[in-house]
């Protein structure tokens, strides 16, 4: 099913989620006892769907889910979705949540500042009067993910390459895609990939999944690739990197994982593997020419989202507060431009 034909669903399903406090998992390190701990004095934007990163990034499906479907009349859900995010993305919210990040510099790095750029460039992209207003009072979460990136980025010697929060890969890629930052932060992210994973061969495929991942080291890696190489040179690094694919040999990441409890919330990460692994087959498959590789990835792609599509929405917390953003990259994945600055 399209992204088009769930977009209401989605659009109540992230509401109801960025405006619920409770059950909150706060990642925060207490310095006194005299600290306001609740999570909407701690983050006045970002303090529903249970942590900040999943709050941050169903603000971004609610903008994206506007921007591609809110002039159509099955989308009834305009006008609270505008209302919340006036609500949220606020100068005054921003300025705390920038102020938080700058203060804590290893908090949600670098996945929830990923997600945050993320969402300052899908404000910019649907513009209009309530786009840009968005868009500019998020500008100070920007400019202090971009100071946390300048300071980071060459101390980062070596990548997170584990299928969780950290992994370098997916972040990376995620702020290439933004076209939010300065180019000279844009050409460190890029730099760094290309140091981190040009020289990368024989990914350890056999090693996947592991128990709680829900990106996939081997394909979030491919498709940050996809990002900084051209078409030919990309071509080269991907049978390098995943020999499988060419020869036909078993390749676990094209295997759709067993789920053996949706309801649990590291076992039920696997659902969310479904649809990541889904957006990057998609998107690495676009990236190549036709050919049996690329049937191969869409193959594959189409089964994983046979099994995660279903769990998006079903009134359990565990997986309704950020699953739906996955859905969405998995379905939009190999129809959005290629980001500003990629490679031709």
């Amino acid at each position: 099913m399209p992204l088009t034909a769930r977009a209401a669903g989605l659009a109540r399903l992230a509401l109801a989620n960025i405006t619920r406090e409770y059950p909150n998992s706060p990642a925060h390190l207490m310095t006194s006892p005299d600290e306001d701990v609740r999570p909407s004095a701690l983050h006045p934007a970002f303090h529903g769907a249970y942590d900040w990163h999943s709050s941050v990034h169903m603000h971004w499906l609610l903008v994206r889910l506007l921007r591609r479907h809110g002039s159509t009349p099955a989308f009834a859900e305009t006008a609270p979705v505008i209302g919340v995010l006036d609500r949220h993305l606020t100068p005054r919210n921003i300025a705390v949540e920038a102020a938080y990040l700058l203060g804590r510099p290893s908090f949600e790095r670098p996945y929830g500042w990923a997600w945050l750029v993320a969402l300052a460039a899908e404000c910019r992209a649907y513009g209009g009067a309530a786009g840009d207003r968005w868009a500019e009072a998020l500008a100070p979460g920007v400019a202090a993910v971009d100071a946390l990136l300048t300071d980071w980025l060459p101390k980062a010697t070596y990548p997170v390459r584990h299928g969780n929060h950290p992994n370098s890969a997916f972040a990376l890629g995620l702020l290439l895609d933004s076209g939010e930052l300065p180019a000279a932060t844009t050409d460190a992210v890029r730099r760094r990939l290309l140091d981190w994973f040009a020289d990368d061969h024989d990914a350890p495929v056999h090693w996947e999944p592991s128990g709680q991942d829900f990106l996939s080291p081997a394909l979030v890696e491919a498709d940050a690739m996809r990002r900084v190489l051209d078409r030919e040179r990309f071509a080269r690094w991907l049978d390098r990197f995943l020999p499988a694919l060419r020869s036909g040999a078993a390749c676990p990441p094209l295997q759709v994982p067993v789920v053996s409890d949706h309801g649990d919330p590291q076992i039920g990460h696997l659902l969310g593997l479904t649809l990541s692994r889904a957006a990057a087959l998609r998107s690495i498959a676009a990236a190549l020419p036709d050919g049996p590789v690329r049937a191969r990835l869409a193959r594959a792609a189409a089964a994983h989202l046979a099994l995660g599509l279903p769990a998006v929405q079903r009134a359990d917390f565990t997986t309704d507060h950020w699953l739906a953003t996955f859905a969405a990259l998995a379905l939009d994945a190999g129809t959005e431009p290629a980001p500003a600055g990629a490679p031709g």
